[in-house]
């Protein structure tokens, strides 16, 4: 180690062990991990520059976290709400091959794992859910940082408070109200009451094996009668079997062929990342990641992210060969 890096032993030691909690911290608050990423490297750059001047006044952690909470805080400043296409339109009146996309910065990307300790993978892994990440975006960026802190992370108002710069009362307050909106929208919120309902993986090794066969009648045979399927960055999404049957079958030329690698997603949800064939047909390409939500022993909505960014932040592969 040299000299410099000698210098800065403390920080570099906090920040190693603070970027798992702040990375899914991060995460939780700009529900995007490109975002997250960028406001953990963002704090360490700041931490780094600012070591010197900590006072000590509060923990090192505590002082950290404010320093993350800026950060966010300012990205929301600047941000519209991300969203899911399901939250954003009705869906297709009329089945055509989606065209039209909006920013990746519109829509709520999936996360993988922020730490490969097993204890840490577990606690507090039902507040990683896609849904909840979704609901938690109505609320105003400082009330989100409150609960957070509090009901995932089970900090102190008083911890809160000197991270945020604001009064216990007004921490207090501001979690009452934000309690308040999250109750509501749970409440009006189907897929939030089958977050409790554990995978049911011959449903998802029937859904595998039918898509890769694409067997249009067996893949539509697996959805609820309210199932549906949704495709960021396009917001356009897709409800009801007669339409799927519709869409899968418009959409054949494009997907046939392609085959899924199991990975698990926000929490360790199991998901699927499709690879279909390239245009040359030498290989398999990414193109998207499949997560299921499931009722009643059925597929009930196919969140299919399109980004094949995500790939690379999964650590899978660039290609698979055919």
């Amino acid at each position: 180690m040299n000299e410099t890096a000698l210098q800065h032993a403390p920080e570099l030691q906090l920040i190693y062990s603070l970027k798992p909690e702040l990375t899914s911290f991060c995460y939780r608050m700009l529900g995007s991990i490109d975002d997250a990423d960028d406001a953990v490297q963002e704090t360490f750059i700041r931490v780094w520059h600012s070591w010197d001047s900590f006072r000590q006044e509060s923990s090192s952690k505590t002082w950290v976290y404010r320093i993350a909470s800026n950060i966010c805080l300012d990205k929301l400043r600047q941000a519209k709400r991300r969203t899911r296409p399901v939250d954003f339109s009705s869906p297709a009146a009329s089945i055509i091959a989606p065209s039209e996309t909006l920013p990746d910065s519109s829509w709520i990307w999936p996360a993988p794992a922020f730490s490969e300790n097993p204890e840490e993978i577990l606690i507090r892994k039902d507040t990683l859910q896609l849904c909840l990440i979704t609901l938690l975006q109505i609320l105003p960026p400082r009330q989100r940082a409150v609960l957070l802190l509090k009901d995932v992370f089970e900090w102190s108002s008083k911890q809160i408070a000197e991270s945020l710069g604001m009064t216990p009362a007004a921490v207090n307050s501001a979690l009452q109200r934000a309690r308040e909106t999250m109750d509501r929208a749970k409440l009006r919120s189907e897929e939030y009451t089958l977050m409790e309902v554990q995978p049911d993986h011959d449903l998802l090794s029937r859904y595998v094996e039918a898509f890769e066969r694409f067997d249009i009648h067996a893949l539509v045979a697996l959805f609820h009668e309210e199932g549906h399927m949704s495709m960021p960055p396009f917001p356009m999404w897709v409800q009801g079997k007669d339409d799927l049957f519709q869409f899968f079958s418009l959409t054949r030329w494009h997907c046939a062929g392609s085959r899924f690698l199991p990975i698990q997603v926000n929490g360790g949800y199991p998901a699927f990342a499709q690879y279909m064939p390239s245009h040359d047909k030498t290989c398999l390409v990414p193109w998207g990641i499949h997560v299921i939500v499931m009722k009643d022993k059925k597929i009930f909505h196919i969140q299919n992210f399109i980004n094949t960014k995500l790939f690379t932040r999964f650590g899978l592969p660039e290609q698979l060969d055919r």
